[in-house]
């Protein structure tokens, strides 16, 4: 891709963080990309929230609305064919409650503009504040995904902070089943690595607020992201001798 035509903005899923999502935006705006936050049926006071984040930014930022909760990733997708249709080439996916650090933005533009049809992946670097039970339960989705795509190529599939190419991401969204709430980080990278797509991790530094709300459901989003994982193993199968005869192509080659 010729740099001249490199486009980037920034998604920003919300689902009542009306606490944090100021200072996220406020960092975000400071990188000078363009905010597309999603207001995914948000509570009336966080929707006050961000209309009036919105309107201070009218040129900076769009404001689209779900009507109804559709999900993280629901909320993601709607964010992604807007910056799409918008003209972007490039959407950096980044989450609402200030666990991330923004000021890795400029090595994730950096790193895309180098690799630019890879997606720049956030490898988490936590601190203290990690709750033990989400650090450790988040492995087995790690094993999961080594298996479903036969490499190690994808470090962490759950890490909310990224950048991916638009044209085959949407292309995937146009033609495969991707799920819409907490499934679909670690879906959609798996997805886009079945279609040949490069994942480039970045270490970023992680934290979890001590008031940070969080809206993982634990019966709910473990028993969609069980399902998911089953989904794709079966998927894996059918696609093992392509994804086999890729890796050895990869070592042989050194592009690994």
């Amino acid at each position: 891709m010729n740099l001249a035509a490199y486009k980037a903005a920034a998604v920003i899923p919300v689902y009542n963080h009306e606490h944090a999502i100021a200072a996220v935006v406020q960092a975000v705006l400071g990188h000078k990309l363009h905010c597309v936050l999603v207001d995914d049926g948000c509570s009336a006071a966080c929707a006050k929230v961000l209309r009036d984040i919105a309107q201070a930014h009218p040129k900076r930022i769009t404001l689209l609305v779900h009507a109804h909760n559709q999900g993280k990733g629901g909320a993601v997708m709607t964010g992604l064919r807007h910056v799409a249709q918008a003209g972007y080439t490039h959407a950096l996916q980044i989450d609402a409650d200030g666990q991330h650090e923004a000021a890795d933005i400029p090595r994730f533009i950096s790193a895309s503009q180098a690799a630019p049809l890879a997606v720049i992946n956030g490898k988490p670097i936590y601190d203290q504040s990690v709750p033990k039970g989400r650090l450790y339960a988040r492995y087995l989705t790690h094993v999961w995904v080594w298996i479903n795509t036969l490499s190690l190529e994808i470090s962490d599939s759950m890490c909310g902070f990224r950048l991916y190419p638009l044209a085959p991401t949407i292309n995937l969204m146009n033609s495969a089943h991707i799920g819409r709430r907490m499934d679909f980080d670690t879906e959609i990278l798996v997805r886009l690595y079945w279609r040949g797509l490069r994942v480039r991790n970045l270490p970023t530094r992680v934290r979890y607020p001590a008031d940070g709300v969080s809206h993982f459901k634990v019966w709910l989003d473990n028993a969609l992201i069980s399902r998911m994982h089953a989904r794709l193993f079966f998927g894996m199968l059918l696609r093992s001798p392509l994804l086999l005869s890729r890796r050895l192509c990869r070592t042989l080659t050194g592009n690994t």
